[in-house]
This record gives C-alpha cells, structure tokens and sequence, in this order.
C-alpha cells in the first residue's frame, strides 16, 4: 500500500505528546477530505517510519484513535478510517471549537467586544480567502 508524501506535513510541537499529535494530524486530514470513511491507513510500522517516531508511539496512537472510535482495526486486516457519520462530523467541530478556544485564550487580555472582534475576524478571513483564490474556495 503506498501513501503520499502528505503523511510527513506533521510538524511536531514540544508542549503535546507525541502520540496525541499524530492522533490530531488524523483528525485534520479527515476533516479536509483528505482521508475518507472506511479508507485503509498505514500500518503502525508504516506509520511510524513515515511520520520518523518510535514504532510504539505509532502503536500508542492507533491505541487512542481506536479508543476514540476514530479507526476500527479487524483481525489481520488494515486499520480503517471509521464509517460512523456522526464521529466524522464531530470531528470538524471538535477541531473548531479547539482552535477558537486558543484564539479566545490569547486575546483575552485585550479589551474588545464581541462585535469588534467578529467583525476583525470575518475580515481577516476574507483577506486569506482572496489570497488563496477561487479553486480553493469553500475548504476552510
């Protein structure tokens, strides 16, 4: 089985542990389509010589994922992205959610109300969205 070279885009923080990482980089490929329901993934040792970890940080990441009923492993066959429609749509919300709740931290000191602040937002998005172009338009 043969994987692109997006598998190695992880670049790996000092705060996080390894695993919960690699666990995040899935969750981000799924919510940008690029994993799907039920797509095959990388062995653990594939895994591990792709993302260049530990085989058993690789093993202690699949652990999770299949905690978080993110993957669903079958006797001898692949892990699989799961099927499950209502995991896959929380994903990008826990995603969301997780990235304004870092945002919301760091301004916090900043005395600006809710509207000045969406209005700064909303316009900042736009800035990034004519910069990509319209070929990359709806994938946030």
């Amino acid at each position: 089985m043969k994987f692109d070279e997006t598998w190695t885009e992880l670049a790996y923080n000092n705060r996080d542990p390894v695993y919960l990482q690699v666990v995040r980089h899935f969750k981000e490929r799924i919510a940008a389509g690029k994993l799907e329901a039920g797509q095959a993934i990388p062995s653990r040792r594939e895994l591990g010589s792709l993302l260049r970890i530990n085989p058993n940080t690789a093993q202690r990441a699949y652990k999770e994922m299949e905690e978080q009923k993110l993957i669903t492993t079958e006797g001898n066959s692949p892990s699989r992205i799961t099927t499950n429609a209502d995991i896959l749509r929380s994903i990008r919300s826990e995603l969301l959610e997780s990235a304004i709740d870092v945002f919301l931290t760091s301004v916090k000191s900043i005395e600006i109300s809710a509207d000045e602040l969406s209005e700064l937002v909303k316009r900042k998005f736009e800035q990034r969205q004519d910069k990509r172009g319209p070929e990359k338009e709806g994938s946030a």
